[in-house]
């Protein structure tokens, strides 16, 4: 999620016909370049009543505003993807949702039952709807078992996990399980911001820096970067991980990531050991809540066009925005392509 706080609202609610903002509304989008979006999310009944949806903003009016699109599966929502030429939205469960939760048995019961009431939607609509799982990582057997069930019984792509879960991060060896599951099945995991396990002292008096604005981005590119370190790419080579957000910085530091701990070990590394290599090889990045196309290019200059995917963030972001954004971005027309649909389609096998 990204959020835009200025002096007179917010940039990006996700409504069909652009929000007002800062800018105020978008340009309309050519819809010429058909497109799948992965990072959309929802919610359910039962999240917002545990209060398992963040608020990332203080203004009552958004909140309310945000709060029916993420419940909504029809008209809203449709009508947002229309606009933008979205043919499919890979749809999951809002931050924190599961991972927020402190009991094992009730987190697994919610993430089926949330599991299944996506199942239910992407049914109605298999052209227009796809699914990430959500996973009770408190119980990592059981997420393990879960994963397998959302994608061989109910179709999913895939799943996405919302940071931290009981302030253990996914490079713990208690998660093993649940990566040897999804190694074996061969489906992405997107790598989504979650709520901080503390508050560092750097946050300290200064609430703007808190949520999207730049803690969860902090948080989740040092997840990340924990699952390089800590072995998880070498150990399951074949493992995708998604971040989004154009990366979380880390395309962008790729060079002295390599320089640090090169000089933190003490000698120069092999390439398949540098941590640049282990990026390229094993996450994927998407432009959910950038849209920007100076970092588009340094990422396809750093990554590769085939390693980013297009994605809007509703209904945190506004989808006209992030169509005209892809639209009017100087790619070529086969490089548009691939960022639109094409890499999607090849890495969520669709």
């Amino acid at each position: 999620m990204t959020m835009r706080l200025g002096r007179r609202g917010l940039m990006g609610l996700g409504v069909a016909a652009g929000a007002v903002g800062l800018a105020g509304t978008p340009p309309r989008a050519a819809t010429t370049t058909r497109k799948i979006a992965l990072e959309e999310h929802f919610s359910t009944p039962e999240l917002v009543k545990r209060g398992l949806v963040a608020r990332p903003t203080n203004s009552e009016t958004l909140f309310a505003d945000i709060e029916r699109r993420l419940a909504d599966f029809d008209e809203l929502r449709l009508a947002a993807m229309d606009a933008a030429g979205i043919d499919l939205s890979v749809l999951s469960v809002t931050t924190p949702g599961i991972q927020g939760m402190t009991d094992a048995k009730e987190a697994v019961s919610l993430a089926q039952a949330s599991n299944d009431l996506l199942a239910d939607v992407v049914r109605k609509r298999p052209k227009r709807y796809a699914g990430f799982a959500a996973l009770p990582l408190q119980d990592p057997a059981a997420a393990a078992g879960e994963l397998q069930r959302c994608v061989k019984e109910l179709g999913f792509k895939g799943a996405l996990i919302n940071g931290q879960t009981e302030g253990h991060y996914l490079d713990d060896d208690r998660f093993l399980p649940f990566w040897e599951r999804a190694h074996d099945l061969g489906v992405p995991v997107y790598l989504h911001p979650g709520l901080l396990p503390d508050k560092p002292a750097m946050f300290a008096g200064r609430p703007e820096l808190d949520g999207p604005v730049w803690a969860w981005t902090a948080d989740t590119g040092a997840h990340a970067l924990r699952l390089i370190f800590g072995g998880a790419c070498k150990r399951f080579p074949r493992l995708t991980i998604i971040l989004g957000h154009m990366g979380e910085t880390l395309p962008y530091l790729l060079w002295r990531l390599d320089s640090r701990y090169q000089l933190q070990v003490g000698q120069t590394l092999a390439q398949d050991e540098r941590p640049s290599t282990l990026f390229r090889r094993n996450f994927a990045i998407t432009t959910s809540g950038v849209f920007d196309p100076a970092p588009l290019a340094a990422a396809i200059a750093t990554i590769g066009e085939d390693n980013i995917l297009f994605s809007v963030d509703y209904p945190y972001e506004d989808s006209n925005a992030a169509a005209a954004f892809i639209e009017n971005a100087p790619l070529s027309e086969a490089s548009r392509a691939k960022i639109c649909s094409g890499n999607a389609r090849r890495l969520l096998h669709l």
